[in-house]
């Protein structure tokens, strides 16, 4: 490749080449060219040689050989050359390198230049690599040109002004006065950049800040402009009239109004206006909600604090569809707002709430929501135990986790759950076998301490139906041990069913659980067989029908009792046998099963018998499938059987 090639023949050589050594190869014959060209005197080419040696650092070889010549160029009197030479500088130069230090003068003389482009060419490469030792050098020419009558340089000195402040704080006092007087310009460039540099000295300095407060009502009529300023299309972005700023202005008004109630006041008017007023279907309207919700939750207002916030728990709401994780960091914020006086803002937080639960963070938010859900509006009860209940069934730790939050919503609000809580938390404790004994010693206690709470002790009484040898036991270990005699138990059924308190459902359970107990206690079985006694002439229908059922079975059919009341049942509706790739001499019949229940603890069996004939002895597969209904659920089960022994044949 010759060494005068072009900088775009140069980039097609280099991406023809096949293998990365190639590369290389290509790459390190034009660097050596490149350097001899460098020693060489100036022949024309030192712009083309840089801007090739650029092409290279940028794909991450070596071309610190250039620091050299980016100063000579940055020194040459052609813009062509300067435009290079300062491009070389942004990019190989910084301010630990000793060569930044030479291209200074030349940068001072360039702010002083006749030509705005060669001023904005100074400009950027101070605000990208100036060091701390050149920004003190250079700063009186920044505040004079932030003080120009050129927008184009105006814009680019407030940039370079922030990247002043924030390598030297202390020179912050000198563009105090010059970007007070930009707010007062009307291109957008200039405003952008005077926000950013305000920004910067209010962050950096207290008395600025208190300064800049004095600011605030041009800032909300800036704001204002952009908010209701018709369709622009030189700033218009998705329908938003230059989005960037309006961020920006927000992010600086609530800096301002941050701890300081007047400065407060005067932004909310304009807060609501922004949240009404922006669409948050495009990304660019999303931001600028974000940005003003964010203002809203920082300053310190009373007068209109509450629409505010509803405003932007609203906004909020929107956003956290698409942008889960942003929202998730201001957790903290919206679940203060749960605390907040109005019902509305209490409903808009709690939506949010239950919107930013996850797997990550289900513990700790799920303790804020318990909390709330002792002290919340009676009408936002249901909505929250209805939402801490769909919390808990996605994203529960564990099954005993899942069991004591719905537990502790039951005692907390069980008044106000939804109808078919009960069910499920039967279904799920029936499912948690290692949790039985804890279960149920923990809802016998709940039961003994409150018999108001109709969901709480009906599932009580299930619990204790179905698992009370488990509490008379007096064995847990995951809780301590309570000890339970078979007396305190009925007592605790029998006055469920005697207080008014309790429902006919409520007294349904209680009835069927003192019934099962007759199976699982030995010494208090008459009195058993007089409290269903009882109910057999009570005036609801469906409670006397039980308890006179209840009674055949300690009559006519007590020998049945021990079946009907140890527990869950399986009741068998279908068994299927195949054989895997059966020859055609084998026959298989199925005889009919000798029952179809199951009784639970293995006190039942049901048998079925299968004949086979399989007159040539081979060897064979058989698959057993199994259905079954336990507590209304069909379950299903296969099998296959592949080791049948010789002499079976």
């Amino acid at each position: 490749m010759s060494p005068s090639v072009r900088l775009q023949e140069m980039i097609r050589v280099i991406r023809g080449a096949r293998t990365q050594g190639e590369e290389r190869g290509v790459i390190q014959r034009e660097c050596a060219a490149i350097r001899a060209q460098f020693r060489q005197a100036d022949n024309g080419t030192r712009s083309h040689n840089l801007a090739k040696l650029l092409y290279v650092h940028m794909l991450g070889y070596p071309a610190h050989f250039g620091q050299m010549e980016c100063v000579r160029l940055i020194a040459s009197p052609r813009y062509n050359e300067k435009r290079v030479g300062y491009l070389g500088a942004m990019m190989l130069l910084d301010e630990k390198q000793d060569a930044s230090l030479l291209i200074t003068n030349s940068i001072k003389n360039d702010l002083s230049h006749s030509s705005q482009y060669v001023q904005s060419l100074a400009l950027c490469t101070l605000g990208c690599m100036g060091s701390a030792e050149m920004c003190r050098d250079l700063a009186p020419e920044i505040d004079r040109l932030l003080r120009a009558s050129n927008s184009y340089i105006k814009k680019k000195a407030a940039l370079c002004a922030v990247h002043i402040v924030r390598k030297v704080p202390e020179l912050g006092e000198l563009f105090t006065p010059a970007s007070r007087s930009l707010l007062s310009e009307k291109n957008h460039g200039v405003l952008h950049g005077a926000v950013v540099l305000i920004t910067e000295l209010c962050e950096r300095n207290p008395e600025t800040l208190e300064q800049f407060r004095k600011a605030v009502p041009e800032l909300v009529q800036i704001m204002k402009g952009l908010v209701m300023s018709g369709y622009s299309p030189e700033h218009n972005v998705a329908g938003i009239s230059d989005p960037f700023l309006q961020v920006r202005i927000l992010r600086l008004l609530r800096i301002l109004g941050r701890n300081n109630e007047t400065a407060s006041d005067a932004v909310n008017d304009l807060l609501a206006q922004v949240a009404t007023n922006t669409d948050s279907s495009k990304t660019a309207g999303s931001a600028v909600l974000y940005e003003t919700v964010l203002t809203v939750m920082d300053i310190k207002s009373e007068s209109g604090l509450r629409v505010m916030e509803y405003i932007s728990m609203t906004s909020l709401q929107k956003i956290v569809q698409t942008d889960h994780n942003a929202v998730q960091r201001h957790r903290g914020t919206i679940v203060d707002c749960l605390k907040d006086q109005d019902a509305s803002v209490k409903r808009r937080a709690l939506e949010l709430s239950l919107a930013l639960v996850s797997a990550v963070n289900i513990r700790s938010l799920m303790k804020e929501l318990l909390l709330f859900l002792s002290s919340c509006p009676p009408e936002l009860r249901a909505h929250t135990t209805s939402g801490i209940f769909n919390a808990a069934e996605r994203y529960a730790p564990s099954q005993r986790w899942h069991i004591d939050t719905i537990l502790h919503v039951l005692t907390t609000a069980g008044g106000d759950v939804r109808d078919e809580t009960v069910p499920n938390l039967i279904q799920l404790i029936t499912t948690a076998t290692e949790l039985h004994c804890y279960t149920v010693h923990k809802l016998y206690r709940a039961l003994i301490a409150d018999i108001s709470v109709q969901s709480l002790v009906q599932v009580a009484c299930w619990c204790i139906g179905e698992y009370g040898d488990l509490l008379l036991r007096g064995e847990c270990e995951e809780t301590e041990p309570v000890q339970v005699a078979e007396d305190d138990v009925l007592d605790a059924l029998e006055t469920v069913l005697q207080s008014h308190m309790s429902s006919p459902a409520t007294r349904g359970f209680a009835l069927t659980a003192t019934m099962k107990l007759s199976t699982r206690i030995t010494h208090n079985v008459d009195r058993i067989r007089s409290i269903v006694s009882i109910y057999g002439s009570c005036i609801d229908v469906e409670l006397q029908q039980r308890a006179v059922e209840y009674n055949a079975l300690f009559k006519k059919y007590d020998h049945m009792r021990p079946g009907k009341t140890q527990g869950p049942n399986y009741r068998l509706f279908m068994t299927f046998v195949s054989l895997s790739h059966p020859p055609q001499s084998v026959q298989l019949q199925m005889k009919a099963p000798s029952g179809d229940v199951i009784p639970a603890h293995g006190l039942g069996q049901v048998t079925q018998t299968v004949l086979l004939n399989n007159p040539n002895k081979v060897s064979l597969k058989m698959r057993v499938r199994v259905c079954y209904t336990s507590q209304d659920f069909v379950c299903q089960d296969t099998v296959q059987i592949d080791s049948f022994p010789s002499p079976a044949w």
